[in-house]
């Protein structure tokens, strides 16, 4: 699941100076060269900023309802980002992700999930999520939730092998399954982790991240922005002093920098259906980055 819960967020809480100053940092995201990380299986390297379709791209074929999400992907693209996640339980986003991207250049990294039991209904759903999408190779399937991933795995293994997919991995968003996600991790050889993290859900720092950077599995991050509710927590509160050295205007930046700052998390994917947070976004994949120790006081810090 990716969200940042838009429209109930940042516009809150910018104010006018900040708004603007996010605006020209929109523009500056489109020119600047966003951090890349290498996917540890293969070496392809991926910029840190992606986009979630939970949510805001579950909308129906209007073209009132289209248009900002197109502009959406246009953003991303152009500024550099390149991964676009969605899933089948995700309503209808599968299909407008698909619709969106059918001819957009550069072509995005694609990655969708699996979410049934049973080996012939895993494989039915797949297929329908890359007839939606409008690809006869998917980039990245994803296991979720772990469900049934023991049938999964072989199909996905045999997919990979036969270029219907190029990577396979797993995705949770619940801490009370860690030890079951831990325990994959340890036992197969995965090319991605899907998982929460966030400034203030920092669960995968114990066990987690650094298993995943052990065992050469990349890490995409979702709900950076802790689900939304950080953001709407930090309406209207003060930027720290330390924004200005990251060259953040706002604190949705703030909240991304700390995420890809940490050396194992590979893109950090935050849902949104509004250009402008887009751009924001892509502005916080780029220039300096929170090293350990600022991370440390960036958690220790967090406003209440």
């Amino acid at each position: 699941m990716t969200t940042e819960r838009d429209g109930l967020t940042r516009q809150g809480f910018l104010g006018g100076a900040l708004a603007a100053a996010a605006a020209l940092g929109g523009s500056a995201a489109q020119a600047a060269e966003p951090h890349r990380r290498p996917i540890p299986s293969s070496g392809e390297p991926l910029p840190v900023i992606g986009l979630g379709t939970w949510r805001g791209f579950d909308v129906g074929p209007g073209a009132a309802e289209r248009a900002p999400l197109r502009e959406v992907v246009t953003t991303l693209l152009s500024g550099g980002g390149r991964v676009i996640d969605s899933s089948p339980m995700y309503g209808r986003a599968e299909g407008v992700t698909g619709d969106l991207v059918a001819e957009a250049s550069p072509r995005p990294f694609l990655a969708t999930k699996v979410w049934t039991s049973g080996r012939e209904a895993g494989i039915a759903q797949m297929r329908r999520s890359l007839s939606l999408l409008r690809t006869e190779r998917l980039d990245l399937m994803q296991i979720h939730n772990l469900l049934d991933w023991r049938t999964h795995l072989p199909t996905l293994r045999d997919w990979k092998a036969e270029g219907r997919i190029r990577y396979l991995g797993i995705s949770h968003y619940t801490e009370s399954a860690y030890d079951a996600v831990e325990a994959v991790l340890r036992a197969e050889r995965l090319d991605f982790l899907q998982i929460n993290y966030a400034l203030d859900d920092r669960a995968a720092e114990d066990r987690l991240l650094p298993l995943a950077a052990d065992r050469g599995v990349a890490v995409l991050v979702n709900r950076p922005f802790g689900g939304g509710g950080l953001l709407r927590r930090l309406a209207g509160k003060p930027l720290p002093d330390y924004a200005a050295d990251l060259g953040c205007a706002s604190w949705a930046e703030i909240l991304l920098k700390f995420v890809v700052g940490h050396p194992a998390v590979t893109c950090a994917i935050p849902g949104t259906a509004d250009p402008g947070h887009m751009a924001t976004n892509l502005r916080a994949g780029t220039g300096p980055l929170p090293d350990e120790a600022l991370r440390r006081r960036m958690a220790a810090t967090l406003p209440a």
